[in-house]
């Protein structure tokens, strides 16, 4: 019988997996703070993953997933995933919400109910909060044509294409403001101290920028319409 992954190496795998695609070098460092764990716990995990055959790291101390652990890691990400997309679709949970649920969620997932949910939903779809499995590099994110919030033009209307969606603060805090997936929104102005205020559906909100650089957002084109609350102010 294969040994099974306990639910604390999958959050921690998983964790790695996410930072490295978010173009992250990962050390033990970046773990402690993404898991909100001693630096102490984060030795000893490490190096139980590594006595397992799921981690190995080099010269410089950055944290590698081996095949084994690669695998595993993913296989976790893409239960989250199924997880928040049958929370929204099938059972109709607000986008906001259901990153938390997700990740208690992920690790009760059998393989049983695993295929069952990839037979329904499928494995390309994007989350609710407009991610893959595994969310995009920033690098990849602006091949594809997507930029930051941060970046955007002034004066330029756009559509929210992805959230960061691991701080579920942050999503709250970005619904509150009525920022969400798929919601147009238009650049009003770039300020000096490098906040943006923003127009949405609900109205002109102010965005830091280490809170708009968490959204991902795609040019609107000249073929879809404007939302009318973007239209009459400027």
């Amino acid at each position: 019988m294969s040994q099974e992954i306990t639910v604390s190496k999958e959050d921690y795998l998983k964790a790695i997996i996410e930072a490295e695609s978010e173009g992250h070098t990962v050390i033990p460092a970046l773990l402690a703070q993404w898991l909100d764990v001693s630096p102490p716990a984060v030795t000893n995990a490490v190096k139980r993953l590594r006595q397992d055959g799921y981690l190995d790291s080099n010269r410089e101390g950055a944290l590698k997933l081996t095949a084994k652990g690669r695998e595993a890691a993913h296989r976790t990400a893409l239960r989250h995933h199924l997880v928040e997309r049958m929370l929204t679709e099938i059972f109709g949970m607000e986008w906001h919400q259901v990153h938390t649920e997700a990740e208690r969620l992920e690790h009760a997932i059998s393989p049983a109910f695993e295929a069952k949910l990839i037979e329904k939903l499928g494995k390309t779809g994007d989350c609710p909060h407009g991610n893959g499995v595994l969310p995009l590099t920033p690098t990849q994110m602006q091949r594809r044509g997507f930029q930051s919030l941060s970046e955007a033009a002034e004066g330029a209307d756009y559509v929210v294409s992805s959230l960061y969606e691991r701080d579920s603060r942050l999503l709250e805090f970005f619904h509150q403001l009525g920022i969400g997936p798929k919601v147009p929104v238009r650049v009003l102005r770039r300020n000096y101290d490098e906040t943006v205020l923003v127009r949405t559906p609900n109205g002109p909100v102010t965005l830091g920028k280490s809170a708009a650089s968490r959204v991902w957002v795609r040019a609107l084109t000249a073929r879809e319409p404007r939302h009318k609350n973007l239209t009459n102010y400027s």
